[in-house]
């Protein structure tokens, strides 16, 4: 997979600073190279005012003592207030402390003093424990004067391989290393890191194969290269042709389904509908092909068209047994398939008939409550859309604000750029649709 938008969790971030160091570098470089380019973007985007820079007993702290050291440098009227004492320090944190030439204050909203500008840079990415009571009550006290906050690496308070926060406060700008981390793309985090920028402070670009990442942030390169090209002597039976299970009532997200799948590329799109609900779907679709079944045993054959090559049930389509078994019925051809919504939920009482019926390629996309219903809910995003796919054998597609697609082999994908207006009925199920059929024509 392109490693141009591979994310970094606090493990593999810290084995590729091991990496560095074993390259040639030392820490103390590493260090000095992250707190200027913190003043840097810091410079680049405020114009010179009071500014606090605050200091966790770490390396996030020491990153934090370049910084004011740099800024200082510069012009800046720069205070440092540190959390514990300077003899607590260790290695290149307690070096770049003790070239501090100013004095060091004891971290409390006093030492906000009139700044205007405050620098976070108490504790990154690994954090584990809850935000002791002066870091809480120093960065609410900020918060509350609407100071614009610098994070480095990540908010105080946001762990990086979840974006979960144990009282961090939002940052306007967020400045993080060498890579991004989970927890820049995962909610609640990303809407805490305000304008985030990855800064390059010379880690060797060898690194990144050998920390072996398996999780990425969506982009194009990552699966440009995967979609089939149009071929001059192709036809549109060579193109795919997508079978969608339509429901009645319920028809808008079915149709949006068809309408999606035949926008991005599929050659054929049918979409099979009680015959009670063929003028609705007629009338509302074009080039799409409306089959009308009269009775549940005419389904079945619709699936016996081996030119079909991907399907999808379950917007619209209620929940219950005939659900349950047109699902089975779609799965036994080992053919492309996406199982949504009341699909997801007629496999509620016995998910592991799901699971076994799954031996081709599949795709199942529940948002939090469908995905509930199959399997465990708790943990973080990431891990249980990992565990979740691992299990089923099928790419997992936890949709929300920060929806992760998870394969069976461990590889995951954080969706960062989709916009709120998704949050509508219909919308993260056609997209889905259209992105599994349009990777499975078949001449693929």
């Amino acid at each position: 997979m392109n490693l141009a938008t591979a994310l970094l969790d606090v493990r593999r971030m810290d084995e590729a600073d091991r990496l560095s160091v074993a390259g040639g570098m030392t820490i103390v470089e590493l260090m000095e190279n992250a707190g200027q380019s913190v003043a840097r973007e810091l410079g680049r985007r405020w114009s010179l005012r009071p500014v606090v820079v605050l200091c966790g007993p770490g390396n996030n702290g020491g990153d934090g003592f370049v910084a004011a050291r740099h800024l200082a440098k510069a012009g800046w009227p720069v205070r440092v207030a540190l959390l514990g004492s300077r003899e607590n320090l260790k290695g290149a944190a307690r070096a770049n402390a003790d070239r501090w030439p100013g004095s060091i204050e004891a971290l409390h909203p006093d030492a906000l003093g009139t700044a205007e500008l405050v620098v976070d840079a108490l504790f990154g990415a690994g954090l584990s424990r809850a935000l002791p009571a002066s870091v809480l009550e120093t960065l609410d006290a900020a918060a509350a004067r609407k100071l614009p906050i610098v994070s480095i690496d990540v908010p105080s308070g946001v762990m990086g391989d979840t974006g979960a926060s144990v009282g961090a406060v939002a940052a306007a700008l967020t400045v993080t290393f060498f890579r991004k981390k989970p927890g820049h793309l995962l909610l609640p985090g990303r809407e805490l890191c305000g304008e985030l920028t990855v800064a390059d402070i010379g880690t060797p670009p060898g690194v990144l194969a050998q920390v072996a990442p398996n999780s990425f942030e969506n982009d194009p390169r990552l699966w440009f290269g995967d979609l089939p090209k149009l071929r001059h002597d192709g036809n549109k039976y060579s193109r795919g042709h997508a079978l969608i299970s339509g429901g009645y009532p319920m028809t808008g997200a079915a149709r949006l389904a068809a309408r999606a799948a035949a926008r991005i590329g599929a050659g054929l799109t049918t979409i099979a509908v009680p015959e009670i609900a063929l003028p609705i779907y007629a009338s509302a679709l074009t080039s799409i092909m409306v089959a009308p079944h009269a009775a549940n045993a005419d389904f079945p054959a619709l699936l016996d068209d081996p030119r079909i090559t991907a399907f999808l049930i379950g917007p619209g389509a209620g929940v219950g047994e005939q659900t349950r078994a047109r699902a089975l019925a779609m799965l036994a051809t080992h053919r492309a398939t996406v199982i949504d919504a009341d699909a997801i939920t007629s496999f509620k009482d016995d998910p592991s008939a799901l699971e076994r019926a799954i031996k081709g390629p599949c795709v199942l996309t529940p948002h939090d409550g469908e995905f509930g219903r199959l399997f465990d809910a708790g943990g973080d995003k990431l891990t249980r859309t990992r565990n979740a796919a691992v299990r089923s054998g099928a790419v997992v597609v936890l949709k929300g604000g920060d929806t992760v697609i998870a394969a069976p082999d461990g590889r995951a994908i954080i969706n960062a750029n989709a916009p709120p207006s998704l949050a509508t009925g219909g919308c993260r199920s056609s997209t889905s649709a259209a992105r599994l059929i349009s990777r499975c024509p078949s001449t693929a």
